[in-house]
């Protein structure tokens, strides 16, 4: 896991504000827009969307929000229409980042994002610089109060890759394809799932040892998440716990 996932872990625990929420619904109704009108409106049909919906519904998005979302991208209700991209770069210290964007002009969002690396100490790459570094997987946290054992008999049966101890969570990594079987699996035995997701994990990472180059790179990465087209992004680098308790 990477450095970046595991202090997304910790924002999330903290809670958010009403204005970083209504920024968070915003991003997960555009990805089950564009999911829904790639794949079909029927979650049971269209993965990408299953995994979204799902995305949503964790963050408490209200399910007419979530309908109407489905029906603006397959012809119901009017929409916009939101293309893909994947920017790469490095912010301080060599560490790569993958920025993933949907947006409706590929203009601005390229200026944003260029602009964010250039105030920030960090630089864009060319495309498949630093996109040959990650790998996509899935992932889900669930509630540390699981029992280890019992969870992991349910998660490897289902299919699972790894379940690792994470703060007070356990995180469980498992194929893309099947994130759903194995988070249906896990909570079926019993288990609080606070979260799943499609996510890119780093093959090999950078541990941050000192304070100021891990802030640096946070506040980096902040900055990108804040730009309204960014929906996520991922770094290969990992900080060491009391690295993370400073910066908390």
């Amino acid at each position: 896991m990477s450095g970046h996932s595991k202090w997304a872990t910790i924002k999330h625990k903290k809670g958010a504000t009403d204005a970083k929420r209504a920024k968070v619904f915003a991003k997960l109704i555009r990805q089950v827009e564009v999911a829904a009108r790639e794949g079909g409106a029927d979650p049971e049909m269209n993965p990408s969307l299953r995994t979204m919906y799902q995305k949503a519904r964790d963050a408490s998005v209200p399910l007419d929000t979530i309908d109407k979302a489905i029906k603006r991208a397959t012809g119901g209700l009017e929409g916009v229409s939101y293309e893909q991209i994947t920017y790469e770069g490095y912010a301080p210290g060599g560490v790569a980042l993958l920025i993933e964007v949907l947006t409706d002009n590929r203009n601005r969002s390229g200026s944003d994002v260029r602009g964010i690396f250039n105030k920030r100490g960090g630089s864009l790459a060319e495309p498949g610089a630093v996109a040959w570094q990650f790998e996509r997987k899935g992932t889900l946290v669930v509630d540390g109060k699981a029992d280890e054992d019992d969870l992991m008999l349910a998660a490897i049966e289902a299919g699972a890759e790894d379940i690792a101890r994470e703060g007070d969570s356990w995180r469980v990594t498992t194929a893309p394809g099947d994130l759903h079987t194995v988070r249906t699996a896990i909570e079926e035995a019993g288990f609080a799932v606070e979260s799943g997701d499609l996510t890119m994990v780093a093959q090999n990472l950078v541990e941050l040892t000192e304070t100021g180059p891990a802030k640096k790179i946070l506040d980096l990465i902040d900055a990108l998440e804040d730009l309204d087209d960014v929906q996520a992004v991922f770094g290969n680098f990992d900080i060491t716990d009391e690295v993370l308790e400073s910066l908390d």
